[in-house]
């Protein structure tokens, strides 16, 4: 097996990796660093959670610490999907590269254009960006791209799904043709082969994973549940949740929480919280600040449950998720592949949870194809559920009971005859139970018979 020392890295970036107590790199990048670093273009396709991050991180690192860049013109570029990528890439590259003297600069939205441009303005080595912004401060004459060395297109697949790709073919056509590519993705689509063919010269194929596979490390499990009505859907799907949470004890050191709506998101978290769990929300509406404070909170075990929306399931190095919960049934099969792959990372054992309900069927059905196994199906009993239930059929057999005239006809008779002897002991219980009689079978309908009903029918 391989040694980062065998990967003929620079010492001042093997120093580094040093400190950060790596020895032995995982198969993409051992793979991927050394045709970086003898300037071929890379194709890399790894699922979630494989060190992709450090594949390409480290040869840039190295290449890079040779030359200076000039105003406006930064010599390499990293492209990432969602703000929290990019910052997960720039936070890498402050790890790795502190012995060497390289300037960077993270372009995502939520942060000042003037603060961007400064940095800019001074030079800088690496540009970590989003697409959107990137091409925000290019059209505003603020950035040129022609000093482009090396480029790197991270999650590639996600950059598909969130509608990237006219973005990314204009900004490959805005670098120079001389620059080299490292282009990594968990999936690929026919419009990621397409991309890669026109774009990507003679590139190094590094596979290290069948497309689309969920890591041996991970104990998958499905509810599969259903409701009477959609307001009682919801809340069977967070009590089923609560309750999964709890089960899990001292195994569940801390989890992730996907919805496939933002709404949703909001939701659970408020519901987790009002049970007394410690949680935090992310998706795409939120503050860029407060999404970065609540990530911080999560990694730092501050927050326990981190409820997100698909914005989370690509990228976040947190390598000690436990458990991974989909409070959904993801739409796309491929969601399903990374959201799960938030647990079980380097090494470690995970647990992944899904609630699935009727119409959610045939999205598990896509995802089992996809994977190529069975999900293992659960069978969870909520007490709180069937508590509903026994209420829910105790009403039912008392409405029968109130919709059944000679029923109801004896329970009055019954109870008005106990109620007379109590109240008149002056008056016989035959007396008064003529009367109850009389009073009350005027007031039952009985069907088929007309008004004129016989005496001796109703007895």
């Amino acid at each position: 097996m391989k040694k980062f020392i065998d990967l003929g890295l620079s010492p001042k970036v093997m120093k580094a990796i040093n400190d950060v107590g790596y020895d032995t790199p995982t198969p993409i990048q051992s793979e991927a660093i050394p045709h970086a670093l003898e300037g071929r273009d890379v194709l890399g396709i790894a699922q979630t959670g494989t060190g992709k991050t450090a594949g390409f991180t480290l040869p840039m690192i190295h290449k890079l610490a040779r030359g200076r860049a000039r105003a406006r013109m930064p010599r390499s570029l990293v492209l990432a999907p969602t703000r929290e990528l990019a910052a997960q890439v720039a936070e890498n590259f402050e790890q790795y590269a502190k012995y060497v003297k390289l300037d960077m600069a993270l372009l995502i939205g939520g942060v000042s254009f003037k603060d961007q441009d400064r940095l800019i303005d001074r030079g800088v080595d690496v540009l970590i960006a989003t697409p959107g912004r990137l091409l925000d401060h290019f059209e505003r004459g603020k950035l040129l791209l022609t000093g482009i060395e090396i480029m790197v297109v991270d999650e590639a697949d996600r950059m598909l799904d969130m509608g990237f790709i006219p973005d990314i073919e204009r900004i490959f056509k805005l670098t120079p043709f001389t620059r080299q590519t490292l282009f990594f993705s968990a999936t690929m689509a026919p419009e990621i082969t397409r991309i890669t063919q026109e774009f990507l010269q003679n590139p190094k194929l590094v596979e290290v994973a069948r497309q689309a596979t969920t890591s041996e490390n991970i104990t998958q499990n499905v509810v599969c549940f259903k409701a009477d009505n959609r307001k009682l859907e919801a809340k069977k799907k967070r009590d089923l949740l609560r309750t999964i949470i709890e089960n899990e004890g001292d195994k569940l050191t801390n989890g992730i929480v996907f919805c496939n709506r933002k709404v949703d998101v909001d939701i659970v978290m408020k519901s987790l919280k009002k049970h007394g769990h410690s949680v935090g929300a992310i998706h795409g509406d939120l503050d860029q600040r407060y999404r970065m404070e609540v990530l911080a909170g999560f990694k730092n075990n501050d927050i326990t449950l981190l409820v997100a929306s698909d914005v989370a399931a690509r990228g976040l190095d947190i390598p000690a998720v436990s458990h991974v919960f989909n409070f959904d049934v993801p739409i796309h099969a491929e969601d399903y592949v990374h959201r799960i792959g938030r647990t079980g990372r380097a090494g470690r054992k995970g647990w992944a949870f899904m609630l699935c309900l009727p119409h959610e069927i045939k999205h598990l059905d896509k995802i089992e194809e996809l994977v190529k196994q069975a999900i293992p199906r659960l069978e969870i009993e909520l007490p709180a559920l069937k508590n509903q239930e026994n209420k829910k059929r105790a009403k039912k057999i008392d409405k029968q009971i109130q919709t059944n005239p000679a029923e109801k006809h004896q329970e009055l008779k019954s109870s008005k005859t106990a109620q007379t002897k109590s109240s008149d002991g002056m008056k016989s219980s035959k007396d008064t139970e003529d009367k109850v009689t009389q009073k009350d079978t005027q007031k039952l309908p009985v069907k088929g018979l007309g008004e004129h009903v016989p005496a001796f029918l109703l007895r």
